[in-house]
């Protein structure tokens, strides 16, 4: 039997490709469409973090989202999952911030976690929240990694 691992796509890059300039403080800096696809039966809820380990004095959170239903695998390009609960990103807003990097290539990775519950968390919370409330709760895990350079 053949065992699908779940996993998150974008039809704008493919995975350690650029991210296209629409999707970034230097274009429309809307988030780019997502597929989020094998998704574990028993999972419940997904979540979906964006960050940027390359930051100069930190991981930048870009977009952080939980509690969206596992019917809703679809992310359409600008239009964040209805029905979920969002999180501050270090851009201090709600909502998606699309890659912005001060200076050099940064690596921005889109990470898919498969959970077994919902979260118990308020619109608002942080990433080291979200983090700590998802222990022993991840049932599966996928990324993509998209690279953007503002001098490209």
């Amino acid at each position: 039997m053949l065992l699908l691992a779940m996993q998150i796509k974008s039809l704008a890059f493919k995975d350690g490709e650029y991210i296209p300039s629409k999707y970034t403080c230097d274009g429309e800096d809307i988030n780019p469409p997502l597929e989020i696809t094998d998704i574990p039966q028993n999972a419940k809820t997904l979540a979906l973090i964006l960050d940027d380990p390359d930051a100069p004095t930190k991981t930048w959170v870009h977009w952080l989202i939980w509690n969206i239903p596992i019917d809703n695998t679809s992310i359409q390009e600008g239009k964040p999952p209805k029905n979920a609960t969002y999180g501050i990103n270090d851009f201090n807003k709600l909502e998606y911030g699309g890659p912005c990097p001060p200076s050099g290539t940064h690596r921005y990775f889109f990470k898919a976690y498969a959970l077994d519950t919902e979260i118990d968390l308020k619109e608002g919370a942080t990433k080291e929240q979200l983090l700590e409330k998802m222990e022993g709760h991840i049932i599966e895990f996928s990324q993509i990694i998209g690279v953007y350079s503002k001098n490209r």
